[in-house]
Order: C-alpha cells, then structure tokens, then sequence
C-alpha cells in the first residue's frame, strides 16, 4: 500500500500523520511549534517527522499545509507574520527532497483547508466554494472547479485584510476580536475570556456576551456579503475552532449574510460548516500533493 506523510503547520501546534493513497487518514499526531523558536526549528522538526517515518517503511511523499503565504510552485514560504520569525524564505520542498530524496509538496494551510471542504467535505460537488478560517485572525480560500484559485502573486483571497468601515475584517469579526469585546465590555483582562466561556455564559444569560456574539456575527454577514459579491460562490464554508458552536451561530450568520446580499444572490449562496475540523490541513495538503504531482 503506498502511504503519504501529511504535516500541518500551525501557529500552536504541527498535526502529522499518515494518508494512504486513496485518501484516508490512517493516524495522526501532534507536538507543540514552537513558533517563537522561528522557522529553522520548524524546519528542523518537520525533518525530524519525515525521518521518524522513514525509519519505520517507506512513503511515496511529503504533503504539507502550513501557516503563512506559501508559493506552491517553488515550495517556499515567501510571508509570514512575527508570530513566527525568520519563517519567510523556509524552502520546505528543496529541503525536504534533497535530504531524503523523496517528492515534497507545501501549499498555505487554509487553502489546504478549503481544497479539503472542497474534494471530500461540505463543499464536494460545488463548482465554486468560498472557505474561511475564524479564528485568531480570519484567513480565506476560494477553490474553483476543484482548483485553488491563487491570483497573481499567490495572495488571493487574504480576506483578513480587507477594509471594512471600522477597521479590517479579522479586527472585526475574529474570534480574537470577539475575545478583546467582551472583556473590554467585563472591564477584565483579555487573557480571563476565550470563545468557550463566551459562549457558555451567553447560553446562561450574559447580555454583553450575548451581545459580543452578535456583533461579530453582523460584521461576519457584511464581509461574508462583500465578498460573495465579487465572488459569488456556490457555498461558502466556514471553519475553526469557533465554528464548532454551530447550533448557535449558523442561524444568526445565515441572516446577517441573507441581509446583506441582494436576493437573487442570497437564495443561491449556501452556507455550510466545515466537515473536516482539524483533519483538513493534512488531508488538504494531501490533495495538493497529488494534484502538482499528476
């Protein structure tokens, strides 16, 4: 049976394990980044997984989903933010290949996500999908007849970035920017709230958490609007780890979203959750992997 190594590079933590060639996900793992270490030691640990498993038997490939703006052509991380220093210019695949002499594919991780929601999630079938990843910041992805769509100097879709009235989006509508609200609201410090407590305590009545929730569900539907409108996608897809309270907020961003489209695009624009949750780094970035080595 052929067998890839799918890593995925996160702020927090790398995901790994091992995908077989139909696309299953046969074990996964996962260790601390250590993103303040910078991205030599990224590097260097992702070496260290691929090893581990070289030890063991042999693998057809190297998939890889990670944090930052990836160039999948080159292999390279081209732009990251400070979270992980001297990140950009980390050339994953030549490292990868020239060390155990086996192929090696990177693609950014929220594309990865999407390409995931896409092929075998809540966006299979739809010939143009809309992902967005809530969470510290807001990251986007558009996938268009099974292809992530790049733009021109591979930075399309960095939605986070986007201009709304009072600031940008992922400012806005994050669940970092939810977190900062309610605290501020509580008079507390940031670090005593996190979207788990925001969510429980609304449930219970808190009106300030109640209505932090609202707040950023209005700014979601207004940026979610702004870009369907250029994009128009079949489904728009929705993930992180805010989005697993689902029950509650689905209903209110369908509205927020239905409000600000027209509706001859609102009644054609579905909306969806992520299936995949944690496993679609690595099953993306087993996607990509097969489609740049086809």
């Amino acid at each position: 049976m052929t067998n890839y190594i799918a890593i995925d590079i996160g702020g927090t933590n790398i995901k790994y394990g091992l995908v077989d060639q139909e696309g299953q996900l046969l074990e996964s793992h996962e260790i601390p980044t250590e993103a303040h270490k910078g991205g030599p030691h990224i590097l260097e640990k992702t070496k260290q997984i691929v090893a581990s498993y070289l030890e063991k038997d042999s693998v057809a490939g190297v998939a890889i989903s990670s944090a930052g703006m990836v160039d999948p052509d080159k292999g390279e991380i081209f732009y990251a933010g400070p979270q992980i220093p001297n990140y950009a210019g980390t050339q994953f695949k030549k490292e990868i290949e020239t060390s155990f002499d086996i192929p090696c594919e990177i693609e950014n991780d929220v594309n990865c996500a999407g390409l995931a929601e896409a092929v075998s999630g809540s966006g299979k079938g739809a010939s143009v999908t809309l992902c967005l990843t809530i969470g510290t910041g807001i990251g986007g992805c558009l996938i268009i007849d099974g292809q992530v769509f790049h733009g021109f100097s591979n930075s399309a879709c960095e939605v986070g970035y986007l201009h709304m009235q009072d600031g940008a989006f992922q400012d806005l509508a994050s669940t970092t920017a939810l977190v900062r609200y309610v605290a501020e609201a509580h008079a507390d410090p940031v670090d005593q709230w996190n979207g788990r407590r925001i969510f429980k305590e609304a449930t219970e009545g808190n009106k300030l958490c109640m209505k932090g929730i609202d707040r950023m569900v209005d700014y979601l539907g207004k940026g979610l609007a702004n870009i369907c409108y250029v994009a128009n996608p079949e489904v728009v897809i929705l993930g992180g780890g805010i989005m697993g309270q689902e029950a509650i907020l689905k209903p209110k961003i369908r509205k927020a979203l239905k409000e600000a489209l027209v509706p001859s695009l609102a009644d054609k624009t579905r909306l969806e959750f992520a299936h995949h949750q944690n496993t679609a780094g690595m099953l993306g970035a087993y996607y990509h992997f097969k489609t740049k080595q086809s």
